[in-house]
């Protein structure tokens, strides 16, 4: 009764019968000299791509050509979407420029104004401070505001025509002298809030 697992197979048989399967198994081959990867089965990456069919080896270089043409369409894509970026990101910064170079010393905002002349853009209520005479010549479309930098600026109404021709998203209001004096929204320009 003391005896071992190991010789309890002995007698039975069965650790021959595995030996003897060992035996009849080819020896793996040694590693291969040139130092690339085995992979189980000791086979090269390389040689397990010869050892496939053709049918499945020719599947995977069409595969492999239609990630490549995508991936260059891809690229291309991105590279025409960054081109046109790039182009308007050009196109504005000249049209900033202009707008900057017709606009410097040409701003009649004074620093004293006490009028607070509201209007809308950009979708909010927005504020520039008039005295009494520049109020009554904006309302009467003589001037405009145009929106500079972060900044409301007072011009005269040729130099707000001027800046719509640029970019009207930059002119913040501008009253038509022909229109009765409402606005859209039925109430009048002038009206102090």
């Amino acid at each position: 009764m003391a005896d071992s697992l190991r010789d309890q197979l002995l007698k039975s048989g069965i650790v021959k019968q595995v030996q003897q399967d060992r035996a009849r198994e080819p020896k793996r081959p040694a590693a291969p000299p040139s130092g690339k990867p085995v992979r189980k089965g000791g086979k090269p990456h390389a040689a397990s791509h010869a050892a496939r069919p053709s049918g499945q080896s020719q599947q995977d270089i069409d595969l492999a050509k239609a990630y490549a043409l995508r991936a260059q369409t891809e690229a291309r894509e991105r590279q025409r979407v960054e081109r046109e970026a790039a182009e308007q990101a050009r196109l504005r910064r000249e049209r900033k420029q202009k707008i900057q170079q017709l606009l410097d010393g040409k701003a009649l905002n004074k620093a004293d104004a006490d009028q607070p002349r509201n209007f809308e853009y950009g979708g909010k209520i927005r504020r520039v401070h008039v005295d009494a005479a520049q109020l009554a010549a904006l309302n009467a479309g003589e001037l405009g505001v145009v929106q500079q930098g972060g900044r409301y600026l007072l011009v005269s109404r040729d130099i707000a025509e001027q800046v719509r021709d640029i970019d009207p998203h930059q002119l913040a209001l501008l009253v038509d002298p022909g229109g009765a004096g409402v606005g859209d929204d039925g109430v009048p320009d002038d009206l102090m809030w």
